[in-house]
């Protein structure tokens, strides 16, 4: 018995390693929307009336849903609580991340500035730069550090992710900096695209992509 139960755990483990990242991407949605219902004081809904209600596709929601499990009753619908609290476990969101900002000029004090970086589980506790001018300023409750310090910040810290806010220039060099530190996972906003490395997970956000999409349908 043991050993079935092993298997169905490892087997999960597997899917779970294989859900993508447009499937994530979706499940931080319908979080969202939980938690807006939550504070309404919704208390039980329907796939079809949470997708009426934020736009989205009652199919989708339930084919998302069950790549993770047995959320909902048929025919009675979701407890928003309890599915709220599920889907915050799911996502790792049921614990504190602290995050190191590498890059603190305008980008990078916005974030260290923003809300949402600063609440529930999400934590900014450091940011670097090389510019003598910046370094030693306070911003967002922070101070900020040379980046010759990024090792000790991390390892002081305990951050995990990192918010990368730096030019092209240097990109490479602090991406290769913060995987030296132990840093697990990074969300790269500099204007190039940085390789995959193991054991870290990293994201390119290529902001002018969008842009340029958008630009593609405005014209004439």
């Amino acid at each position: 018995m043991p050993g079935a139960l092993g298997a169905r755990a490892e087997g999960l483990a597997a899917d779970l390693s294989a859900v993508s990242s447009l499937t994530l991407n979706r499940i931080s949605i319908y979080l969202r929307c939980l938690r807006i219902l939550s504070e309404r004081g919704v208390r039980r809904i329907s796939s079809q009336e949470l997708a009426q209600r934020f736009h989205l596709s009652a199919t989708q929601i339930r084919k998302d849903l069950a790549c993770f499990g047995e959320f909902g009753i048929r025919g009675v619908g979701y407890d928003v609580p309890t599915l709220e609290q599920r889907l915050s476990e799911l996502l790792g969101l049921d614990r504190e991340h602290p995050l190191v900002i590498v890059g603190m000029g305008n980008l990078g004090c916005a974030f260290a500035r923003h809300l949402e970086f600063n609440r529930r589980c999400f934590r900014v506790v450091g940011g670097v730069d090389v510019d003598p001018q910046t370094i030693g300023k306070r911003v967002g409750g922070l101070v900020v550090r040379p980046t010759r310090d990024l090792r000790r910040l991390v390892r002081e810290t305990g951050a995990e992710i990192a918010l990368l806010t730096v030019p092209p220039e240097a990109a490479r060099q602090s991406y290769d900096a913060l995987i030296e530190a132990g840093v697990r996972a990074i969300l790269n906003f500099s204007p190039i695209r940085l390789p995959q490395q193991p054991g870290v997970k990293l994201k390119n956000v290529e902001l002018r992509s969008q842009l340029e999409e958008l630009a593609f349908f405005l014209r004439d």
